[in-house]
């Protein structure tokens, strides 16, 4: 059996990319941030394992949602199962945000060091990249915690080389 440790799962979700979403929250954080909204997702024995085939087909059945967003923790410290699980939600034909305490730069440059960095890269519509820095908090950011993070079009950011932004 796949599975995955989540530390919860949002079902339906306006406020975590574009549209009415579904969020995992992955379980396991590195980064630590400095007033983090999400503490309890850091300790990596934390949440539970859950069947990924049953998340999966949980989402075929619920014609509202409009994409998926893997938040966290960090996504990419379970890379290979969130790699694996947006590869069948693509097949769902919805879009996939991925947030994440590493930059795009930091990510690209460890593509081959990480086990499933470069396939979840792939898999992803959207990366939210970089810490939270409380310093840099600002309220009414759309879609990120703070200045510093940036909201990049993953698809066209490789494609061309050069990150490509997306402004809200």
């Amino acid at each position: 059996m796949n599975k995955i440790r989540l530390a919860g799962i949002a079902y339906e979700s306006l406020v975590n990319g574009p549209g009415m979403r579904r969020v995992f929250f992955s379980q396991g954080c590195k980064h630590n941030c400095l007033g983090c909204f999400n503490e309890d997702t850091h300790d990596f024995l934390g949440g539970e394992e859950r069947d990924i085939e049953l998340l999966i087909d949980d989402l075929k059945n619920n014609p509202m949602i409009n994409g998926v967003t893997f938040s966290g923790g960090d996504p990419f410290e379970q890379a290979d199962k969130f790699a694996y699980m947006a590869k069948k939600i693509k097949e769902l034909g919805l879009n996939i945000w991925c947030y994440t305490g590493y930059t795009f730069e930091y990510i690209l440059e460890n593509l081959n060091k990480r086990e499933g960095w470069e396939e979840l890269l792939n898999n992803i519509d959207v990366l939210v990249d970089g810490k939270f820095e409380i310093s840099k908090k600002i309220d009414g950011l759309k879609f990120k915690g703070s200045t510093n993070q940036r909201i990049i079009d993953v698809n066209q950011s490789l494609k061309n080389k050069k990150i490509k932004l997306i402004e809200f």
